[in-house]
């Protein structure tokens, strides 16, 4: 088990790297998240919803993703309750204070145990993630995710601690000594992470470490911006470029207060002849050449925020002025003529306008679609695939051109090239999308070409890349040992 001193501290990430290294070394590895909290999910194949990090990791294992992976996923829809996914279906909303209570954890408890021990009848070794610190103690009597799931899966532990944000000894020291005695023997070594300047000047803490925890450590791990594996935690947007740059073709991402999956544009990111920016500042927002409405697990609620800050406005005035504007899934249902939600699926039983860039009207539905799709983009006529995860269904006029046709249901909407929704996310994975999208800015032909490259090889390369940049600063040898118990 990779488990934290905190959140953000690198636990998925180190984790990744590790299934990425068993796996080159001739092993079998899966990864395994009992719980996870997170606004960014992804589909199995088989059509079941699960946390990103968990999908990652099984890229770098280069296995599918399954449900057994991540069989609870919270999906925070207020700052009090979340929808709760159990193997990969929504069984309901739960408030913060019912979910950690103990009426109804057993049966969670059981799901999450049967997961496991499937799992672990198939692949060799299972490479776990912890959430958060594991010394919560408020919350130990309700923690299905940390200790006791490695005293069930009879886990050893490596404690992941950033040393970038400070305090590495006491969160270190007070991680392991808060633990009950049988879990501290569980905790087998630590990784510093994070770290930048020069390593040497640090050899005398990690002397330090190993005598006040009793624990050796493991690696140093440098800080890196290099490599590039798509994340799962929305902390990650802080780190996002939040500038425009007028060299490049400028994409703003509109910041919605409850933005899911925004690995959707890791793609862009990587590529050099734009500037993704994150902005919820109209008179940032103004300078793109292509605006994107991303995703939303909130979707009316963020609708009237945008409309009440100026983002809206500026959207449709941008659009006016020969704009690229395009939504995706939640910013696709944004575009349209009306939100309405008669079951009160996102709290109150409304009826919204939209931002009326579109011709369509959404009504929220209690069943989420979630699945993953291939199609044709009808634009180029080229074949393009992604993941559908979605409330609601969207209803547009016969005579308006689809974006895709899956299975008779229309998935999205091209206006024209420069306004079209869709509900496909993944959609900008496929490069004759990124072509065309790029092409309606305008400014394609003043830029470089990029080289002939696939996004999966891409991130098949990265998936490498960190593997050997781990290996270079991790004692690899070491935990082949604890995982050999010798």
């Amino acid at each position: 088990m990779i488990a934290g001193t905190g959140s953000d501290v690198g636990k998925s990430v180190i984790a990744t790297a590790l299934c990425r290294i068993f796996l080159q070394d001739g092993y079998s590895p899966a990864p395994f998240k009992a719980q996870n909290m997170a606004l960014n999910s992804y589909v199995t194949p088989d059509g079941l919803e699960i946390g990103r990090a968990q999908a990652v990791q099984a890229e770098a294992c280069k296995i599918p993703c399954s449900c057994e992976m991540n069989p609870l996923l919270l999906k925070p829809n207020s700052e009090h309750s979340s929808q709760v996914v159990l193997l990969g279906k929504p069984i309901g909303n739960r408030k913060a204070c019912d979910f950690f209570s103990s009426e109804g954890r057993l049966a969670l408890r059981e799901n999450i145990n049967k997961a496991f021990k499937k799992l672990e009848g198939k692949f060799n070794p299972i490479v776990m993630e912890g959430a958060g610190s594991i010394a919560e103690l408020n919350l130990t009597e309700s923690d299905l995710v940390n200790m006791p799931m490695a005293r069930y899966a009879d886990a050893d532990v490596i404690l992941i601690a950033d040393i970038d944000r400070g305090g590495v000894f006491a969160s270190a020291y007070g991680s392991i000594k808060l633990q009950k005695p049988e879990d501290q023997k569980r905790i087998k070594g630590i990784i510093i992470n994070k770290f930048r300047g020069d390593l040497s000047l640090f050899e005398n803490g990690k002397k330090i470490i190993e005598e006040i925890c009793g624990v050796p450590v493991l690696g140093v791990v440098p800080y890196f911006s290099e490599i590039n594996i798509e994340e799962e935690d929305s902390v990650s947007l802080k780190k996002k470029n939040t500038n425009s740059d007028i060299k490049k073709i400028n994409i703003g991402i509109v910041k919605l207060k409850h933005l899911s999956n925004f690995t959707d544009f890791d793609r862009l990111e990587s590529d050099e002849r734009v500037c993704v920016f994150y902005t919820d500042d109209p008179s940032e927002l103004i300078k793109s050449d292509i605006i994107i409405i991303p995703g939303t697990k909130s979707t009316i609620a963020d609708l009237i925020d945008i409309k009440n800050n100026g983002i809206a406005e500026t959207i449709i005035r941008a659009y006016k002025r020969g704009k690229t504007v395009w939504g995706i899934c939640g910013g696709y249902q944004m575009m349209g003529e009306a939100i309405s939600d008669p079951a009160g699926i996102e709290g109150k039983r409304i009826t919204v306008s939209g931002l009326g860039l579109l011709p369509v009207t959404t009504i929220l539905k209690e069943n989420k679609q979630t699945q993953q799709v291939k199609s044709i983009f009808l634009p180029t006529g080229d074949p393009i695939e992604g993941y559908e995860i979605h409330n609601g269904n969207t209803a547009l006029p016969s005579e308006i051109n689809h974006v895709n046709d899956i299975g008779g249901e229309h998935e999205g909407v091209l206006l024209n090239e420069k306004c079209l929704g869709t509900y496909m996310h993944g959609i900008l994975d496929n490069k004759t999308v990124i072509e065309y999208l790029l092409s309606t800015s305008g400014k394609v032909n003043e830029m470089a070409e990029k080289a002939e490259i696939s996004y999966a090889d891409y991130k098949d390369r990265q998936y490498d890349l960190l593997a050997a940049h781990v290996r270079k600063y991790v004692n690899i040898a070491h935990i082949y040992k604890i995982l050999s118990n010798d």
